[in-house]
């Protein structure tokens, strides 16, 4: 008996020894399980890291760590992405983005009509769901989740490239306030793509977890998620590794398109004054729009921008309409040079009340939590948006405390769904998978 438990003994001894021995002098495995955030406006795909347990998040030949979440149907190809982007202006009937908005949400025929009054696209009305209406050669429709399996497929690629390995097996991230029949179809979306998907995390829980608060010692944790088209905030409650989404609230017509909007109707307003028409082309839109998205990414660091843009401007009287009711595409009528400096006053000026606006489902959650604002231990930011310095100095003078920007807040979320992917994966050195309690009676409030 002695000797058989030494041998016992030796034997589990060998094998921690050899497991040391293995993470000291071995090769780690390559990553087998990849993490997803497909984000309203923007996608990421990331892998945690055998070994150094860091998290690495897939960056494009470009170097561009992000992909637009826009798919455009011509009648020659599908664009996904960046490429997809720049046809948004020239081809705007047939480039569809936003559509995580509809994925196995249902509508009734007034509700669908109003969600997509805002789009140049066409959307449909089919027994409850949402499809996008495509002529290109032929007219067909298109569902939600294929729009978004094509970005996933166009993600899992780039995991490929990067890992050297094919890549079936996925974990991915929705908001919390998904229902399980969202959920489904964003599981089907990816099933599409080819990818097993082991598990579905919230995007507070995600965002929780990539600035480490699954290990850190706090309890009532605030996410403010501010991207391209929509605002979320939650509250989680912390104990131990696991999560409870305590209280939600947010609004779906806020983020960063909406101030875009308001620094272009300034200047299409400064291009009339001064030259007494406006732009008739859509080559010249789509040249403003990328010069306004550029000056909000410069404004967070400087305190002036130059939006230097050359237009074709038609003669007074010319409205350069077409029959669709698009712009004109030739580049007749008088060459100009436009030159605007911008300041991040008037850009906050602009914007101030979009800005405040932010507060309204920050306060809600803080009532439906039945917490004051000073009993928040961690404020966590999430989003392109929240890069704003006024809009972070909106929060801090609200909380009276520094918000965490710790973390990117474009990839935060990502990042987190690496890390629980990794987990997935069997990762070492091994990390303690930070849970989520599901709560099937919460409700999101929504502000617009």
């Amino acid at each position: 008996m002695a000797g058989g438990m030494a041998i016992l003994g030796s034997s589990i001894l060998a094998l921690l020894l050899a497991g040391y021995l293995a993470q000291q002098y071995l090769p780690p495995p390559k990553p087998k399980v990849i993490g997803v955030d497909l984000g309203t406006t923007y996608c990421s795909v990331g892998v945690f890291q055998p070994g150094t347990g860091k998290v690495e998040v897939i960056a494009d030949q470009a170097g561009r760590k992000s992909l637009p979440s826009v798919v455009s149907f011509t009648d020659r190809e599908i664009l996904v992405g960046y490429d997809a982007q720049d046809l948004g202006d020239t081809n705007p009937l047939n480039t569809v983005y936003d559509a995580k908005r509809f994925i196995g949400k249902r509508f009734t025929p007034e509700e669908l009509r109003d969600e997509s009054s805002r789009y140049q696209f066409k959307v449909l009305h089919n027994n409850g769901d949402a499809e996008f209406s495509i002529s290109v050669n032929e007219s067909f429709c298109v569902t939600p989740e294929y729009v978004g399996s094509l970005l996933l497929l166009e993600l899992k690629k780039l995991a490929e490239e990067h890992v050297g390995l094919p890549i079936s097996k996925a974990v991915i991230s929705v908001p919390a306030d998904f229902d399980e029949r969202q959920r489904n179809y964003t599981v089907k979306a990816a099933q599409m793509a080819g990818l097993d998907i082991l598990r579905v995390i919230n995007e507070p829980t995600a965002a929780a977890m990539a600035y480490g608060l699954h290990k850190a010692d706090v309890f009532n944790v605030l996410v403010v998620d501010l991207g391209g088209g929509t605002l979320d905030v939650s509250l989680l409650n912390k104990q131990g590794g696991m999560f409870l989404t305590r209280a939600m609230a947010g609004n779906n017509q806020l983020g960063g398109q909406d101030f875009n909007q308001r620094l272009l109707k300034y200047l299409f307003n400064q291009i009339y004054q001064r030259f007494g028409a406006l732009p008739s082309n859509q080559r010249d839109v789509h040249r403003l729009r990328q010069a306004v998205e550029a000056v909000k990414l410069n404004l967070t660091l400087a305190d002036s921008a130059l939006v230097r843009v050359p237009l074709s401007l038609p003669d007074r009287g010319q409205s350069g309409e077409t029959e669709r009711g698009g712009r004109g595409e030739d580049e007749g009528g008088n060459q100009v040079m436009f030159e605007e400096m911008v300041t991040r006053d008037l850009f906050e000026e602009l914007n101030q009340d979009l800005f405040e606006k932010i507060l309204d489902p920050v306060k809600e959650v803080l009532s439906s939590g039945h917490l004051d604002r000073y009993d928040v231990d961690e404020i966590v930011l999430v989003g392109g948006s929240t890069r704003i310095p006024r809009i972070r100095q909106v929060i801090r003078e609200f909380f009276s405390k520094e918000p965490n920007t710790s973390v990117d807040p474009d990839l935060a979320v990502v990042m987190g769904v690496a890390i629980q992917a990794g987990i997935m994966g069997g990762s070492w050195p091994l990390q303690v998978s930070a849970l989520e309690i599901p709560n099937r009676h919460l409700r999101k409030t929504n502000f617009s």
